[in-house]
């Protein structure tokens, strides 16, 4: 498999070796990390996490951190997916009625826009049929 996207919790699970990711999704981020090929993050991944943080949320100050240190870290395969303008021409692609949330549809369309599996648990971002989405 190549480089994949992931969405905010399937990377938080990862970094922090949880058990609640799907053996296809662990063997789809291992194997990229192995062949150092990247794992994406979404452009708007930290921001997700400070506002859920701040709302209160599954995730906290202390993961955006964990994130931070991974993407700044010169031995993880972790990358920053900046908001381009392909990325924003590509929301388009990504169904609002299947994907109302617009954080989700940013980190779908960023998958789409790179042409890259994305790894994600959320219900509304695996019935895409225009995105390579495993779990």
């Amino acid at each position: 498999m190549s480089a994949v996207v992931t969405d905010t919790h399937t990377l938080l699970w990862y970094l922090n070796d949880s058990s609640k990711l799907s053996a296809r999704a662990l063997s789809a981020l291992e194997n990229a990390e192995r062949k150092r090929l990247g794992n994406p993050c979404s452009g708007n991944c930290p921001d997700r996490t400070t506002i859920s943080s701040r709302k209160g949320r599954d995730i906290f100050e202390s993961d955006l951190q964990l994130i931070i240190s991974n993407l700044n870290s010169s031995s993880s395969a972790l990358t920053f997916a900046p908001l381009t303008q392909s990325v924003a021409e590509d929301i388009e692609n990504i169904s609002r009625p299947t994907v109302p949330d617009m954080p989700d549809r940013l980190i779908a369309a960023t998958a789409f826009s790179l042409n890259l599996p994305l790894v994600s648990k959320d219900g509304s971002i695996r019935k895409l049929r225009n995105v390579n989405v495993v779990w």
